[in-house]
């Protein structure tokens, strides 16, 4: 029966709409219905306040939802003296449960409530634009409506669902996993303000519970202080004097990069590839042990898909690590000759390249706001957003780069170091004008290290999320998950120790040891 009904609803819709149509004329059918394309543009804050009854209970209580251009969010609910919150400031992704202190949402969670903010803000304008993925699904019935899905897929792989009304080629709703929990937004009564479509009655369904929301205010470009999206400001504490943080936490790095050559591990990454639509095209796995050399990670590949590398490729893999063990030696060795000449020169500091990333640079380029104080993996830290200073006019490239960054970081303040890192780019950057390569807006990274055995800090997690165009040819976008793990004493004159260990059957399923 349900294979008949959908057929019928096929038939019904007719070929000049699912059939015939493709997901972005859907997209472009709804943003015409909703005012057009021109009006939406101009759509920079939208504001929606009402009254809401909590249906497992029957309790009363406000409803606010605030979104800003280019991705602010805040989403609030009030009932009986509980407060919710799920806000994005375009750094960081926090969350305030009804009961508890607010908390900065990491991983997958961080990355839903900023689909979920980019979205709402955007209004659906420019998803191409944005690198994000629309594959038509097809009819689906909702209670009173015919609708068409579409799937819209971020450049983090996250995934939303989007229904819009056959007829009316309005949105009636909406889902997707937001900070963690299944959510979805029913959309009715939508009437105009200032020329635009806005839904008066939403059905917000979260977790277990559901409410029945009635929006009695809807403001259009008014004002909306940055202040709204931030970290709650009776939350954070005083920043610290971050020269002198980040210099100790640039020599702690320094002082350990020699400890970190006694550990070797092993890695495990997946990257996957998608293609315009979102859709997987492409997935590799691939393990590596890998040692530290003079601050750099010396892999070899152990493994592919879940087996072993055969004796023959093993065997190249290992000549691969000898010779690069063997030009590291001798970068090293033509180091410490231009040292020890500097020294008899009578110069006191080496000179450093034009494009390393120092300390400096990030103080430069960048401003340092909302900080507060979390408990991670067990451990006090200090958390602070940070983006491009826009007052700072960059002159070297990687100036260029780290103004175009934004994100959040997490600072072990009893070991100096940065327990994570989280960041993306803004906008795009070309390099060469474009010509050589433009790394897409949205390109993300996620970095992770923990305090080994007492005595090291070692990398246990990696995630990047890359759009790039290449010498002006058809762009991709690729994902990437690394973990590290298996870590164990190790002397780099006993290569045979490491380059071929057993395989573990499988590696830790989250960034844990």
């Amino acid at each position: 029966m349900r294979k008949l009904s959908h057929l019928i609803l096929f038939l019904l819709l007719g070929s000049s709409s699912a059939h015939a149509q493709d997901a972005n004329k859907v997209i472009n059918q709804y943003l015409k219905s909703t005012g057009g394309s021109n009006k939406l543009s101009k759509l920079l804050t939208l504001s929606l306040e009402g009254s809401l009854t909590r249906a497992s209970d029957g309790k009363t209580g406000a409803f606010t939802l605030d979104s800003k251009s280019p991705n602010r969010y805040y989403l609030e609910l009030i009932v009986a003296d509980q407060l919710e919150i799920l806000a994005y400031n375009g750094k960081s992704a926090w969350f305030r449960p009804p009961q508890g202190e607010a908390e900065t949402l990491l991983g997958q969670e961080a990355l839903q409530l900023e689909a979920a903010s980019l979205l709402a803000s955007s209004h659906l304008l420019n998803l191409k634009k944005n690198k994000i993925g629309i594959a038509l699904i097809g009819p689906a019935r909702l209670a009173a409506h015919d609708t068409i899905q579409v799937e819209l897929t971020m450049p983090t792989g996250i995934k939303r669902q989007l229904y819009f009304d056959s007829a009316s080629h309005l949105l009636v709703k909406e889902s997707g996993l937001t900070g963690g929990v299944p959510q979805e937004i029913i959309y009715e009564d939508y009437r105009p303000e200032t020329g635009i479509q806005v839904a008066h009655k939403l059905e917000l369904h979260r977790g277990e519970e559901t409410y029945k929301i009635v929006v009695n205010r809807v403001a259009v470009n008014q004002t909306i202080g940055e202040r709204v999206f931030d970290f709650p400001r009776k939350s954070q504490v005083q920043l610290p004097d971050l020269k002198k943080l980040f210099t100790e936490i640039e020599a702690n790095q320094k002082a350990i990069d020699k400890i970190r050559e006694n550990y070797a591990g092993r890695r495990a990454t997946e990257e996957t590839e998608f293609d315009a639509t979102g859709k997987v095209t492409k997935v590799e796995r691939e393990e590596f042990t890998f040692f530290f050399l003079n601050g750099e990670e010396i892999s070899t590949q152990v493994a592919k898909d879940g087996k072993p590398l055969p004796e023959a490729e093993l065997a190249k893999e290992n000549e691969k690590t000898k010779k690069r063990i063997e030009e590291i030696q001798k970068q090293q060795a033509k180091k410490d000759a231009k040292e020890e000449k500097a020294r008899e020169q009578g110069k006191d500091k080496e000179e450093k390249d034009s494009d390393d990333p120092d300390i400096d640079v990030f103080l430069r380029a960048c401003q340092f706001v909302n900080p507060r104080h979390e408990r991670f993996r067990g451990q006090d830290v200090l958390v602070f957003d940070f983006e491009g200073n826009p007052e700072y006019k960059a002159k070297k490239l990687v100036e260029k780069i780290v103004q175009q960054l934004a994100g959040v970081i997490w600072v072990d303040e009893k070991q100096h170091e940065v327990a994570r890192l989280e960041a993306y780019f803004v906008k795009d950057f070309r390099f060469a004008g474009g010509l050589v390569a433009n790394l897409q807006k949205g390109t993300s990274f996620i970095f992770e290290q923990a305090f080994i055995n007492n005595e090291v800090w070692l990398p246990t997690y990696n995630e990047a999320h890359v759009g790039v165009r290449v010498l002006l040819l058809k762009g991709f976008k690729v994902n990437e998950i690394t973990r590290y793990f298996d870590y164990q004493h190790f002397n780099v004159d006993t290569l045979s120790t490491i380059n071929k260990p057993e395989l573990p059957a499988d590696p830790p399923p989250d960034n844990q040891l």
